[in-house]
């Protein structure tokens, strides 16, 4: 416990630095109050033994106008120490605020996809609150009571060593049972907390997803988990709070009783004459100041308890490591003039898995080229070491032949616009948003941005204009308009480079075009690197690079690629073969891409065409759950446009293990088709999802019009079921062409 004091003690001292001289006047303050209230139980000794025995007035006068001046100083210096300490907490706590929201800034940006939001905005709210919580409470219930200790110890050894001795069996009297029961209070403190930021995640996950719910009628479920979620708070809660009351139990019932032992022990003596009525009083009324005092700080260990482990969930934030930065040495990065390097780079992640294995390619200046490759090939990985949020773990990236970390990273981002699939707008002004990519731009450079995002046309249009607030996350525009918007927070930069990752798939279909027009206009003559899993958008590029295991496996013009046939032609007649309206409302599926489905490609062209006839379009939101693990498999799933995670059960951590991403093209449910077989995994969107399904009982239907058909088909899945044993086709899996 007292540990856990020192700990609070020391946030305290270390966030106060620039209020050392307050510090000390607070420090006197409480050592002329303790010095004080140690002196009354004194004077009222010696008005016992002298001054009313002998009927001495002037010493009796003497010392109540002594106390009656003392009492006032002392209440005057107490509103001096008040006022000067909410003043040290309220730094203290403002230090503490910015030094955590800093360092957010600057974290690597995995801490993101390991922490929970809600976590995080609970060490911002609940954390913070309990640490200042326990350093408002710290003046009367820790920082006085401290002194009085020292004080009161003192004199009582002043007053009587022999009674001093007994009276200090108070310290294990007090100590160990708090010590006992504080290390598992301590662990359900912590326990706690992480049940408080998993509520909090639940519920910013819930106000995030209002729409879904209320669509697909999950609210009572949402309920449900949630009303789990609160029992498991609720019972940590109850726990922490028995451990903790007998943090202060355990030590108050040692304390009281070591009380009575020496009023019994006092008593005797002065029975015996060995020591005087008045001295007795004062050093039981000294005493019970002592007792008094560690039972307040008993009573405050609680709290002390619960803001340590806040304060430990703090400094794992302030503690997390973060993004490589600028030391001041390194010079800014000249303009890009020729070519752009990448020479046998190497990324290896912390689990060691390698993002990169030697990937080595140059893009020249003013050119437009594509990174494409199958999900988990290190399309991102590579834009992000190009914006140095990582660093090679080997090999260089070279800008005109110099390597990126020779350079200030302020210099190389100033350098660079992203677009990225998920843009955040901020609650602020559509001009206000622009302004995030120069927040010196003048209104003319603001609206020329616009222009050339093909955006301004339709903020003219709004009745604030450019004043228009686009509301939370920019939920008041549309998704293509707020692409736009991020299009023309690039563009305002006048960058070197524009960066372009999957900037496109969370749209629809036509939007998708216009969208793509608009990036194809704003191109010319500048460089553009456009990741993309969406082959459609990748045609008009100048050069393509086809990634795969970290790897270069391909490069070259879309042309020549799909004449090779190698993995790009895969991966094109993969998400081709799909007839649809524009905005996916209506899609339908050519028998020849069918036939690229191994369980049906023996099937010929009528029944190919009856089938095409029989899939309808669903389309799903993000975070939809499409398949759960254990249903039975009767529908046969084709993704047209969007991306799903595919996962089975949950690991250590208690989250699900994913097995793999899909996206365009790929499939799953294809055993269903003939036999009722449970689902073994779960597969949940993670963007905005149109597919075309297929329900198994129409394929029974038509396949039990040929004799020997389903038998023949039995034997082909039989034979697929001994190469992999998965009722979802995986990227991994022999190719579905």
């Amino acid at each position: 416990m007292f540990a856990d004091v020192g700990v609070l003690v020391r946030t305290l001292a270390a966030h106060a630095r620039r209020d050392r001289g307050v510090v000390g006047v607070i420090a006197l303050a409480l050592l002329l109050e303790s010095v004080f209230g140690a002196l009354i139980p004194v004077a009222f000794g010696h008005l016992i033994d002298v001054s009313i025995p002998q009927r001495d007035g002037r010493s009796l006068t003497t010392i109540l106008v002594a106390l009656a001046l003392g009492t006032l100083a002392v209440s005057a210096i107490g509103v001096l120490r008040d006022f000067l300490y909410a003043r040290v907490q309220s730094d203290v706590m403002r230090n503490l605020r910015v030094a955590m929201f800093e360092r957010l800034q600057r974290v690597q940006l995995d801490y993101f996809g390991r922490t929970q939001s809600g976590d995080i905005l609970a060490r911002f709210s609940g954390d913070l609150a309990s640490v200042d919580g326990a350093l408002g409470g710290a003046p009367p219930w820790l920082l006085l009571p401290a002194v009085d200790v020292v004080v009161a110890t003192t004199v009582l050894f002043w007053l009587d060593a022999r009674l001093a001795l007994l009276a200090m069996l108070i310290w294990p009297a007090a100590l160990l049972g708090p010590r006992r029961f504080g290390a598992r209070a301590m662990d359900l403190a912590d326990e706690r907390k992480s049940d408080e930021g998993e509520t909090l995640s639940a519920v910013h996950e819930n106000v995030a997803a209002q729409t879904t719910l209320r669509l697909f009628l999950r609210g009572p479920e949402a309920l449900r988990r949630f009303g789990q979620q609160a029992d498991r708070l609720a019972s940590s809660s109850h726990r922490l709070g028995f451990a903790s009351a007998m943090v202060e139990r355990s030590a108050g019932v040692g304390i009281n009783v070591l009380r009575v032992a020496v009023l019994g022990v006092g008593a005797v003596m002065a029975f015996r004459g060995a020591i005087s009525l008045g001295s007795l009083a004062s050093f039981q009324a000294v005493f019970l100041v002592l007792s008094s005092a560690l039972s307040w700080i008993s009573q405050y260990a609680p709290t002390v308890l619960q803001a340590s482990g806040s304060l430990r969930r703090v400094r794992e934030l302030l503690d997390e490591d973060v993004e490589p930065a600028d030391d001041g040495t390194r010079p800014p990065l000249a303009p890009f003039r020729k070519s752009l390097d990448f020479r046998e780079v190497v990324f290896e992640y912390a689990n060691g898995r390698r993002g990169l294995d030697g990937l080595t390619l140059q893009i020249p200046r003013g050119v437009s080229v594509a990174i494409v490759g199958p999900s988990g090939s290190g399309k991102s990985t590579m834009l992000g070491l190009l914006l140095r949020l990582h660093e090679p773990s080997a090999g260089a990236i070279l800008m005109d032949g110099r390597d990126l970390r020779d350079a200030s990273i302020a210099s190389l981002r100033s350098r660079i616009g992203v677009v990225s699939q998920d843009s955040v707008l901020f609650s602020a002004s559509i001009a206000e948003n622009i302004r995030v990519g120069r927040p010196d731009a003048t209104d003319a450079e603001v609206e020329a941005a616009a222009r050339s995002a093909d955006i301004h046309d339709v903020i003219v249009s709004l009745p604030a204009r450019y004043e228009t607030r686009v509301g939370e996350g920019g939920m008041r525009l549309s998704g293509g308009q707020r692409q736009r918007i991020a299009i023309a927070r690039a563009l305002i930069r006048d960058p070197d480079l524009l960066l372009l990752d999957e900037a496109t798939s969370a749209l629809d279909a036509v939007t998708e075009s216009a969208v793509n027009a608009t990036v194809r206009a704003m191109a010319a003559g500048r460089t553009v690197i456009s990741v993309t899993h969406r082959l459609s958008s990748v045609a008009s590029a100048d050069h393509v690079f086809v990634l795969q295991h970290g790897v270069l496996a391909e490069e070259g013009t879309h042309a020549a690629l799909l004449e090779r046939g190698g993995l790009y032609h895969s991966l094109w007649q993969k998400q081709h073969g799909f007839l649809s309206d524009g905005d996916d409302s209506r899609i339908e599926v050519t028998p020849d891409r069918l036939r690229r489905v191994p369980l049906l490609s023996s099937l010929d062209d009528e029944t190919l065409r009856i089938l095409t006839a029989m899939f309808v379009v669903e389309r799903r939101a993000a975070g939809t759950t499409l398949v759960s693990e254990g249903d039975v498999a009767d529908k046969f799933y084709i993704i047209v446009r969007g991306r799903v995670e595919v996962s089975r059960g949950v690991g250590a951590d208690g989250e699900p293990i994913v097995l793999a991403i899909l996206d365009d093209g790929d499939y799953f449910g294809e055993m269903g088709l003939l036999q009722d077989v449970p689902r073994n995994a779960t597969v949940r969107t993670i963007s905005e999802c149109s597919c075309l399904v297929l329900d198994s009982e129409k394929f029974r239907a038509v396949i039990a019009r040929v004799p020997r058909l389903r038998e023949l088909l039995m034997q082909r899945m039989s034979r697929r079921q001994s190469i992999t044993t998965q009722a979802i086709v995986l990227p991994e899996d022999p190719p579905a062409e």
